[in-house]
């Protein structure tokens, strides 16, 4: 039987968070939400269980608000990582979740990595 996208979605999500814990090595994790409307990121201890920084869409400082296309997402990914320099984290690992490494996701990375954040 079909397994519908939501599903999948979980199950591709699940299975990429998994080879990253193996692979984590007590660094930071760059997790990222993409929703139709909105695309937030966060910095995650997974040691302590607490989140570092943030950035999202949602934001008025950063000037995209409502907006869910590339231009939003590397302002996204340069404000995570001018947040994470200041918060003194210099290595990550990126948690794409279930979402496919391309588009908004992609744009996010980049500018991240461009920003200082190496992953």
């Amino acid at each position: 039987m079909a397994n519908s996208k939501r599903e999948l979605f979980l199950k591709r999500r699940q299975r990429v968070r998994n080879k990253l814990r193996k692979l984590a090595d007590g660094r930071a994790r760059l997790s990222v939400h993409r929703s139709n409307k909105n695309i937030s990121a966060q910095l995650i201890d997974d040691a302590n269980g607490v989140t570092i920084v943030s950035a999202s869409s949602l934001e008025k400082a950063l000037g995209v608000v409502g907006k869910n296309n590339v231009d939003a997402a590397s302002k996204i990914g340069k404000a995570i990582a001018e947040r994470a320099k200041k918060a003194g984290v210099a290595e990550c690992y990126f948690d794409r979740g279930g979402f496919l490494f391309h588009g908004r996701i992609k744009a996010l990375a980049e500018a991240a990595r461009e920003g200082g954040l190496k992953f």
